[in-house]
């Protein structure tokens, strides 16, 4: 028997910094504005991750800024399992995407770069702020909100049936 695809999946490198700020912007904003989307569940994952890790101590600080608690996050390498629950899955970087059609046999229909969904000309990777200073994980967030609504509107678009 197939497994339900209903999980919105973020993927970058070390589920430290990146992909765990997506999955907390991305639930916060469909317990604001679901219209429909309320059953989907959001997870990240790293491609590279040592599983358990925290999140990094700037991304936590970035995301409380905000009203977003990261405290609770540990770190999760992706597995084929993740991939088969996954209806969407979102990388960071035109690498991510490249190392999830080499490392699994099945991928879900929609693989994207989370900022695919922005207008043409728009700059599509994210890059890593690990290692940076607190203002490299305020523009990495800041990028992934501005992003966000029209993430809403591509999941409405795609997966809500009528």
């Amino acid at each position: 028997m197939p497994v339900e695809r209903d999980t919105v999946t973020f993927v970058c490198t070390g589920n430290t910094c990146r992909s765990p700020m997506a999955e907390a912007l991305l639930r916060a904003a469909l317990v604001k504005r679901a219209g429909g989307l309320e059953k989907l569940k959001v997870a990240s994952f790293g491609l590279a991750a040592h599983p358990g890790d925290p999140a990094s101590p700037n991304s936590v600080k970035t995301m409380q800024r905000i009203g977003q608690d990261l405290k609770a996050h540990r770190s999760r390498l992706l597995t084929q399992a993740d991939l088969d629950r996954s209806l969407v899955v979102f990388g960071m970087t035109e690498s991510h995407l490249a190392a999830l059609r080499q490392r699994f046999d099945a991928l879900p229909e929609h693989v994207l770069l989370l900022r695919d969904v922005l207008p043409e000309g728009a700059d599509r990777n994210i890059p890593d702020p690990f290692g940076g200073g607190y203002r490299d994980y305020e523009e990495c967030r800041d990028a992934m909100v501005e992003a966000i609504p029209a993430l809403l509107a591509l999941l409405k678009h795609h997966f809500i049936r009528p």
